[in-house]
């Protein structure tokens, strides 16, 4: 059949004015922030309930297209990205929040539903939405539930599976799945949640979502604290986490902070400079927590493991220190920044760095390297930046063969190629790394299960 009588099939769906086609449509929603894949896709598509996307992937399986699902698109690892002609289902018009129920602390939440608009609605209700990250306003909780998002509270808050009470999905093959019903405790088998989050929409689509919401966090204390080596930053996570309930956990390089800091809207935190930097979010209930806060801060300086430090003072200033953290991503984007979202367990942190940056340096001694990432839960982000005069191609094909040199320690250390970022096509030839083959064949079987004519997102995590 011709493009002409698929887009005409999908305005038969979904109406006229929800089916796009031009060329500026074709490239935003065709992409998601990675820079390595042109986007190439047919046709944009807007449904605005779960029958009509039920109804895209009938028509896509009749006819045999393939589909893209779509969220923010503020992916890293290009699985959101249609370069081979798919249809792009975008879910921005499914974005209505209803059902919400204050004693299961819980809300239903469409796949378009913008992350901040979720934390927003929770906060106006006394309640709060843990999951949290630089791309909150932007990025969709469709796309969140697809690549398991985590972001910065991870370590007391975990990732976004587990907040996902219940959810509705369309299946590769067209079928509508009811998950869960919302239950804490549901031992009846096998838990199909799970294999929809972080499938990354390679066996269908989620379009709607029961979302769980908790208690707000009280008074939340900001340190940022200069450590002299990144073993110490280790020290001062243990010396924290035996006598306080930490939020957050950061750190960055001062290469990293440098580049922030050269934008001139955040200032530094103290005049010592550093190596390395920590950021910890607690809850201050009672001045005795800040007051252990400055104690545990004291014993980390006498053991020479910090060497300067401030917490906040006020709501502004908060901000201002996890600005220093939260901006980097956005500050060195224009450096087009080669992205590895790598884990491995904690107390392996420091020498899994150093091998990696080891290896990097001696490579590539003119590439500049900024770390920082979720120390406290093992997730570390290495950003290789490209020389300005160096092309954007040259440039990828040298960080791919880095990437099979860090893979390689990922793989010593029996680490994560990818953390929190999904693997799409980017870190795909890298998923062997991390995943046995036995495993491996174990995921092609289950897509085919769900998708057995490979309709869904093909070619990203796994090709058949």
């Amino acid at each position: 059949m011709s493009q002409s009588a698929v887009i005409s099939r999908l305005q038969g769906i979904v109406g006229p004015d929800k089916v796009k086609t031009d060329a500026e449509s074709l490239e935003t929603f065709g992409k998601d922030w990675t820079k390595i894949y042109p986007p190439k896709p047919t046709a944009i598509v807007f449904p605005k309930t779960t029958e009509q996307v039920a109804d895209i992937v009938k028509l896509a399986n009749e006819l045999s297209f393939a589909v893209v699902p779509s969220g923010g698109r503020t992916g890293l690892s290009a699985g959101a990205v249609a370069a081979n002609g798919e249809v792009v289902v975008a879910m921005d018009h499914m974005n209505s929040l209803s059902d919400f129920n204050a004693t299961d602390r819980t809300v239903r939440c469409g796949a378009g539903v913008i992350t901040e608009q979720l934390q927003v609605f929770a906060q106006e209700n006394g309640l709060y939405y843990a999951v949290d990250f630089a791309s909150a306003g932007s990025s969709q909780i469709g796309g969140n539930i697809g690549t398991n998002a985590g972001g910065i509270k991870v370590i007391k808050y975990g990732m976004t599976r587990d907040w996902v009470a219940g959810m509705t999905v369309v299946t590769g093959k067209g079928d509508i799945l009811e998950l869960n019903k919302d239950l804490v405790k549901n031992n009846t088998g096998y838990d199909m949640r799970q294999l929809f989050i972080g499938g990354e929409g390679t066996l269908g689509i989620v379009t709607e979502a029961t979302m769980r919401l908790a208690r707000p966090p009280k008074n939340l204390h900001v340190l940022v604290l200069g450590v002299s080596e990144l073993e110490a930053v280790m020290h001062v996570l243990n010396t924290y986490q035996s006598k306080m309930d930490l939020t957050a956990f950061e750190f960055f390089s001062d290469k990293a902070m440098r580049k922030v800091l050269a934008r001139g809207d955040v200032p530094a935190p103290f005049e010592t400079q550093s190596e390395y930097y920590a950021l910890l979010e607690f809850e201050a209930i009672s001045d005795s927590d800040i007051d252990l806060a400055m104690e545990l801060f004291e014993y980390c300086v006498e053991q020479e493991w910090v060497l300067d430090g401030v917490i906040s003072q006020s709501e502004t200033q908060a901000k201002n220190l996890w600005r220093l953290r939260e901006d980097i991503s956005e500050t060195i984007s224009e450096w087009t920044p080669y992205k590895n979202d790598i884990s491995v367990v904690v107390s392996k942190v420091p020498p899994f760095l150093h091998e990696i940056e080891s290896v990097v340096n001696d490579a590539y001694p003119d590439f500049e390297i900024i770390w920082f990432g979720h120390i406290g839960d093992g997730n570390l982000h290495l950003n290789i930046l490209k020389p300005d005069d160096l092309d954007k191609t040259i440039f990828f094909e040298k960080c791919a063969e880095v990437s099979k040199w860090v893979f390689e320690i990922v793989e010593k250390y029996k680490g994560s190629v990818s953390a929190e970022h999904g693997v799409g096509m980017t870190k795909k030839p890298y998923l062997e790394y991390t995943r046995s083959a036995v495993e491996i064949e174990y995921m092609k079987a289950l897509k085919l299960v769900f998708d057995p004519n490979n309709v869904m997102n093909p070619g990203k995590i796994i090709d058949l």
